[in-house]
């Protein structure tokens, strides 16, 4: 139809190999993504065997690139894995919920009920009588697994909605007061086993 036969095409350097460079760069940008994750959050033990299979992945991809220089679609591909690493990285982030964060909550309701199951479900707090821009308020404040978040801040939203809170990282906490860690393992990995269902 174009005037080229398909036998006169090398299918492995125009087809295949731009194919495998695209997901060469999609899982090595993705697993530098979640590296400086875990560097930023302390993770130093995991972080530096990512950083391997990184690189040894972007070296594999790389060097394809430079034998095959009068090809146009590798560099198409190794750009495009780039971006798509990138997205697929946080994607990743999110839903394995890494890390520790601190929720402060301030609230001029009175928080006594919501105060009272925070600690019924067994989350370590903390509250400060402040003085605020309108008038006394209370702060709450909570350190708890990431993927603990959308609980506490369900929680928030029902005896307090009008409250305001920030979500912020924490490097490092210890010696404080969490939920047993089995219920903050199965809400880490509870997203990726629904999205497994719903396929």
């Amino acid at each position: 139809m174009f005037g080229i036969a398909l036998d006169q095409i090398d299918v492995f350097a125009w087809i295949i190999l731009p194919i495998l460079i695209f997901l060469a760069r999609i899982c090595d940008v993705s697993l530098g993504t979640i590296r400086v994750i875990f560097v930023a959050r302390g993770f130093r033990y995991f972080a530096p065997v990512l950083g391997f299979f990184e690189i040894s992945i972007w070296l594999l991809a790389i060097s394809q690139i430079f034998q095959h220089l009068d090809n146009v679609f590798t560099y198409l591909a190794y750009a495009s894995g780039f971006a798509t690493g990138t997205f697929v990285g946080m994607w990743l982030e999110d839903k394995l919920s890494i890390g520790t964060v601190l929720i402060r909550v301030v609230t001029k309701k009175d928080a006594t009920e919501l105060i009272r199951h925070l600690k019924e479900m067994q989350y370590g707090v903390t509250t400060v009588e402040a003085m605020g821009a309108l008038g006394e308020v209370r702060i709450i404040l909570i350190i708890v697994q990431r993927s603990l978040v959308p609980e506490v801040v369900a929680l928030v939203k029902q005896f307090n909605p009008h409250a305001f809170y920030t979500i912020e990282d924490v490097r490092y906490a210890t010696k404080g007061i969490f939920p047993p860690e089995e219920r903050s393992i199965s809400r880490r990995f509870r997203p990726l086993f629904s999205l497994r269902k719903g396929k």
